[in-house]
């Protein structure tokens, strides 16, 4: 598990999954389908959370590149915050489909995660994840955590 810190918030633009997991790919094709053009390096994540009735919302999003660009394509938005992550990065997870969930199920497991927070996982390239948790930043400071912003 490594530390990772996001420097500035990202606005990203969402598809909601109908079910989950089931619908995760669907939804991420989705998503993709709206940006036939390539002229730009754009990133790609998943992120989710249990509602109020413990099922858990999965939004496959893609990072806001132009301002109303949301809008235009009448996407739902959401803001991935800045600050403290615990992480893994996973290479050729297609490999492994499960080590998502397993990833997730250790950070999940750490005593300094925000409870607010979500499951954040940031597409990199076509084979590689990174699988990211907010921490809680009173629990950072109380023990003395500190990391390098990248």
């Amino acid at each position: 598990m490594d530390h990772y810190s996001l420097s500035e918030d990202i606005k990203v633009m969402c598809i909601t999954a109908d079910h989950f997991p089931e619908g995760i790919e669907a939804a991420h094709q989705q998503l993709h389908a709206k940006f036939q053009e390539k002229e730009e390096y754009r990133r790609f994540f998943g992120i989710s959370k249990p509602n109020e009735q413990g099922q858990i919302i999965y939004k496959a999003a893609a990072e806001e590149l132009h301002k109303g660009e949301t809008e235009a394509l009448g996407l739902e938005s959401f803001t991935i915050k800045k600050g403290h992550y615990n992480s893994f990065y996973l290479k050729d997870y297609a490999e492994n489909p499960g080590c998502i969930a397993e990833a997730f199920e250790i950070l999940l497991g750490q005593a300094e995660i925000d409870p607010k927070g979500y499951c954040l996982e940031w597409y990199i390239g076509t084979n590689d994840v990174k699988c990211l948790v907010p921490v809680d930043e009173d629990h950072l400071h109380f023990t003395g955590v500190n990391n390098e912003k990248i």
